[in-house]
């Protein structure tokens, strides 16, 4: 995918290097200063142009033998919610506490980001997170960013990194505690940001790249409708017929 042409971006670093989603491949995600500053407006436009943001950094995938990641979005107005997404919500919703605001940086949260991280991996080794990292990763951002996250009692359970626009939202970085599978709290985050997004009257939510070979990252296609971009055009994807 191409850097859409009203960006001027400074790009920082370009090299391929092994993909960090699917074995055996090579990607292309150059980082980049983005410029002009990003105001809310500019924000709505980088997230349609499939951008995703690390640290103060932005990026799009640029491989040049590969298109197995599509940018995702969740068309809030026109999200319904299923049977099993209101279970979800249910079971969930009186035991959880709320937090929203800026992106807090204490131990518990980058200890429970590295166990999520080592349960996710799924066999693949990924070294742990300090707390400089995770400053740099959640903390410090070009774009207005904020945390969503839920704890039972005293403990932090989920947190959810967002970045907002003017209309729209995107889901930066979403991780949870790797020993309560049973409350399906990866799909239940998701499903609390459309709840922000319809909440805050925004069009879109931004769930980064489907990639429909990669076991961390298709889940995101169970959610309708959403679209997809493919060779430049947002292609709307509707529920399966029974």
């Amino acid at each position: 995918m191409n850097q859409a042409p009203l960006f001027r971006d400074v790009t920082v670093y370009d090299e391929q290097e092994a993909c960090p989603y699917l074995e055996g491949e090579m990607a292309r995600l150059p980082l980049q200063i983005p410029c002009p500053p990003v105001t809310p407006q500019q924000a709505d436009l980088r997230f349609a142009a499939g951008q995703r943001r690390t640290g103060e950094f932005v990026y799009s995938t640029q491989c040049s033998s590969c298109k197995a990641c599509e940018p995702i979005r969740i068309p809030v107005p026109q999200f319904r919610f299923s049977r099993t997404h209101k279970r979800t919500l249910s079971r969930n919703g009186k035991i959880l506490m709320p937090y929203i605001g800026p992106v807090v940086v204490d131990d518990q949260r980058i200890a429970l980001f590295n166990r999520h991280r080592e349960a996710r991996a799924l066999g693949r080794s990924e070294s742990q997170i300090d707390v400089h990292e995770y400053v740099w990763a959640f903390q410090k951002s070009s774009f207005d960013t904020f945390e969503i996250s839920w704890s039972i009692g005293n403990n932090i359970v989920a947190v959810a990194i967002c970045d907002q626009g003017h209309s729209s939202m995107s889901a930066v970085y979403t991780f949870y505690e790797p020993s309560l599978l049973s409350r399906s709290l990866g799909t239940w985050s998701i499903l609390k940001q459309v709840e922000y997004c319809q909440a805050t009257n925004r069009d879109y939510l931004y769930l980064g790249f489907y990639i429909a070979n990669s076991r961390k990252m298709s889940y995101k296609s169970r959610f309708f409708p959403h679209e997809r971009l493919i060779d430049g055009n947002w292609c709307r994807f509707e529920l399966p017929s029974e």
